[in-house]
């Protein structure tokens, strides 16, 4: 298992002179993230975890997911941002990002409280009656308005159908360890409770219970996904020469060079909610103070019919990176047609990954041509060691290159502002004056 960087398509985008005095910044970036001596640094929680996790509570997550798998039909994620990311990214990647539709043994999975659409609501409560229920709700503090809301629902849902009694041994919370309205309410009702680590944020949270117990519930090896992280932070943590730390570095080169967007780009759909998990990790830690390198993604071939004509003519001011997994487990080969009216039998026979993965080298190549360096990180495999290497290089990588970028990693100040707006203009007692003010705003 190994995610290795191929510099191939970076000829003639490199300065090998200014790539080498930025050195010694990577190396300050790499000692702040091991040292813990840098802003944000009680926000590092994630760096030992792979092999400093609560090993007793592992075990209460596979007993928890084995519990919901033998009595549910459906598996209810309630959370928002990285309360729910990285754990749809995870099945997604491991399973099929068609798992519901898929036949299975473990219950069909599905998020709610990443948004404030009624509709999307309306919809899965549709999906879920006349099924037995599960929940999962995952908050800090439980009162984030978009998981709080949608845990009304199934709350009042499990509780009418299954009487509280009933409700409790279908609810398990993900929360803070000692206090906050969710950790409140679970010991009052007797819900089974899982933490969320005081010294992880959220969007760094996928291999604490907040990702692992809907992971586990989809039938993936949790313990190889915690083994691959380990083995990435054997290989890359405090050393300047490994990729992991090569690619933070690239990212601030090309970022100085002016190239102020990164597009990650994969060429199989299973990879959709992973890139959705790393713009949130990327542009939450990043982008602030008025700086940041924009976390935009891709997915080939598809886009290539859309985004492709911006990326190879538009304005240069961007970088790839592409994932290339290449062991997907796939089997499927092009079937020979005697009619032949489309013109492809000369790919006949040929395995539709291997076709993929032309279309990948034309693209790099033509991309190069019109100007877009590629940085391209090459996975093993298609399963849970590898995508828990992907998840501790990119995160680790992420810290390095916000320490190179001058900002803290681990803080999101921009994202509160929304929500007092919206409190106040939803009439939250204390906020009167801003209401007032708000809404004289939206008459002008």
């Amino acid at each position: 298992m190994a995610l290795k960087l191929n510099e191939k398509y970076l000829n003639g985008f490199i300065n090998d002179e200014e790539l080498g005095a930025m050195k010694p910044e990577l190396e300050k970036a790499i000692a702040t993230v091991v040292n813990r001596d840098g802003e944000g640094n009680d926000f590092l929680g994630w760096v030992d975890l792979p092999v400093d996790y609560d090993k007793e509570e592992f075990n209460a997550i596979v007993k928890a997911a084995e519990k919901i798998k033998n009595s549910c039909d459906v598996f209810v994620v309630i959370g928002i941002g990285g309360s729910y990311l990285g754990a749809r990214a995870a099945i997604e990647f491991i399973k099929s990002p068609l798992y519901n539709n898929m036949k299975k043994d473990t219950p069909d999975i599905y998020f709610a409280g990443n948004g404030l659409s009624g509709t999307a609501l309306e919809e899965l409560l549709a999906i879920c009656e006349g099924k037995d229920i599960c929940v999962n709700v995952i908050s800090k503090s439980g009162t984030t308005t978009e998981p709080a809301i949608a845990f009304r629902v199934f709350r009042d849902l499990l509780e009418k159908k299954y009487g509280e009694e009933g409700a409790k041994e279908r609810i398990f919370a993900t929360t803070d360890k000692a206090r906050g309205s969710l950790k409140t309410l679970s010991d009052e009702k007797g819900y089974q409770t899982f933490v969320v680590p005081d010294d992880v944020g959220g969007r760094y949270s996928v291999l604490t219970a907040v990702g692992l117990l809907p992971i586990a519930v989809a039938g993936c090896d949790i313990q190889a996904l915690m083994d691959g992280a380990a083995k990435a932070r054997e290989e890359l943590l405090g050393k300047a020469d490994c990729d992991c730390a090569k690619y933070a570095l690239l990212r601030n080169y090309f970022h100085r060079g002016g190239k102020a967007i990164e597009i990650l780009a994969c060429y199989h759909s299973f990879f959709t909610m992973t890139s959705e998990w790393w713009k949130q990790l990327y542009g939450e830690s990043e982008g602030k103070d008025g700086k940041g390198i924009y976390p935009a993604s891709v997915i080939f071939s598809t886009d290539l019919h859309s985004m492709g004509q911006f990326i190879q003519a538009g304005t240069r001011n961007l970088f790839e990176t592409v994932v290339d997994v290449k062991d997907t487990g796939s089997s499927i080969k092009v079937p020979d047609d005697a009619a032949n009216l489309d013109g492809l039998n000369f790919i006949a026979g040929e395995s539709l990954d291997k076709v993929n993965h032309y279309a990948f080298q034309a693209t790099a190549l033509a991309h190069n041509d019109g100007g877009v360096p590629n940085i391209v990180l090459e996975l093993d495999a298609k399963d849970e060691a590898n995508y828990g290497y992907l998840i501790y290089f990119f995160e680790l990588a992420c810290a390095i290159s916000g320490y190179m970028l001058g900002v803290n990693p681990f803080n999101q100040p921009g994202v509160e502002d929304y929500k007092k707006n919206m409190y106040a203009l939803l009439g939250k007692p204390g906020n009167e004056a801003r209401r007032a003010e708000l809404l004289a705003r939206l008459a002008d």
